[in-house]
């Protein structure tokens, strides 16, 4: 009988290095997924929802919201296996920047690099990781470090 799911590959704070990088697939943003964010959040600011409105503002379109964007980055990294089971709490995402609009079309991907590796807890490492968004140009619209809680494997004391 097949699984519905597979579950995450078993990993440990030990398995990362600094350094080490991912590159996820690719996610085409729609505009159903601007219009169900906007719904979702509330936030129907006209850059996300007014398109005769955009047609007179710099970008000449309507934009993705800048946490519709993070949160599809965390995913596509979420989804690649990376982590596998090893992260077990958020600690915090800093220097988040939108270097650049993402439009309905653009297809986004992520390269993730661990930029911080701290061994100091008996249980769990910290682990962080600087996500770069990029769309279809290798673009960067993107871009946060990401702290995290990782389960030791090798417990000390």
């Amino acid at each position: 009988m097949s699984k519905a799911f597979v579950d995450p590959e078993p990993k440990w704070f030990e398995d990362f290095e600094l350094g080490d990088v991912i590159t996820t697939r690719g996610r085409t943003v729609d505009i159903g997924d601007i219009t169900s964010f906007a719904g979702l959040t509330g936030d129907h600011y006209q850059l996300h929802t007014d398109a005769a409105f955009m047609e007179g503002n710099r970008f000449g379109q309507r934009i993705a919201h800048g946490p519709l964007t993070f949160s599809l980055a965390v995913g596509l990294v979420g989804l690649s296996g990376f982590y596998g089971d090893a992260i077990t709490a958020l600690i915090e995402i800093t220097a988040l920047k939108a270097t650049q609009p993402v439009f309905a079309g653009d297809t986004l991907h992520v390269v993730a690099t661990v930029t911080n590796h701290d061994a100091s807890g008996p249980k769990y490492g910290t682990l962080g990781v600087t996500y770069s968004v990029r769309n279809q140009s290798g673009d960067e619209v993107m871009i946060f470090l990401q702290t995290m809680l990782a389960k030791r494997h090798k417990l000390e004391g």
